[in-house]
């Protein structure tokens, strides 16, 4: 197998972190949204904690598509 193809297979297997991204993401803003629905006076409470969630989620699909960009042949 050539370099440049080997290179090119590691980038799409790298990008497969980014499915988990989009469940984590779903479960994040739908538990969120559930818990907002059943007690609205608690949801300004948890909303920091459910963007911290989000931002740190993200950052693994960043990093992922970092990777996946280092490994894309030149």
């Amino acid at each position: 197998m050539e370099l440049d193809a080997a290179k090119a297979i590691g980038a799409g297997l790298a990008t497969i972190a980014l499915a988990g991204v989009g469940v984590g993401l779903g479960n994040i803003f739908g538990s969120f949204l559930n818990g907002a629905l059943r007690n609205p006076s608690a949801a300004p409470k948890v909303f920091g904690n459910m963007m911290l969630g989000f931002a740190l989620t993200e950052s693994v699909a960043l990093f992922a598509l970092l990777i996946a960009f280092l490994l894309l042949p030149l």
